[in-house]
């Protein structure tokens, strides 16, 4: 199961997000901005057609550095969508820690799963721009039974 975790993390490292050297840093209200943007996506659409929007690498909710993921709302930790790395959609990532050891993605569902339904969490993770752990914040919003999620590296 280590093995799994690192060659994930390895991935993100690297497919964190599409021409990461050469990306502009994403702010935290355009992060917001395409939360909302693609929650609104899958109102009007779908289910099925905005976590395929959501996974095309070359789609409308992949912009600078930032990028749409999602869960189901059921807390099992399995990703439905990821527009920097498709290779984890269908994985069970809820084990997934920080460079901290924090369980962020358990901190994601949590949080789009309260009453609330939405807000921040902080983290660390690799950043491909730099190569370095740096700190990232991750806005997620709960829409119906996904849990929609784009984050900025601070």
């Amino acid at each position: 199961m280590k093995k799994l975790y690192a060659g994930m993390l390895a991935g993100l490292m690297m497919l964190a997000a599409p021409g990461a050297g050469a990306a502009e840093k994403g702010t935290a209200d355009e992060a917001v901005a395409m939360v909302k943007k693609a929650s609104e996506f899958l109102k009007k659409n779908g289910k099925e057609k905005a976590l395929a929007e959501f996974n095309n690498p070359k789609g409308q909710f992949i912009q600078k550095d930032l990028y749409i993921f999602a869960f189901g709302a059921n807390g099992d930790g399995v990703e439905l969508a990821n527009g920097a790395n498709v290779k984890l959609v269908g994985k069970n990532v809820l084990q997934m820690k920080d460079a901290d050891g924090k369980f962020l993605i358990k901190d994601i569902l949590a949080l789009g799963m309260s009453k609330e339904g939405k807000g921040w969490v902080d983290y660390k993770w690799p950043n491909p721009s730099t190569g370095t752990v740096d700190g990232k914040r991750t806005y997620v919003e709960r829409v119906d039974d996904v849990v929609i999620g784009c984050g900025i590296y601070k």
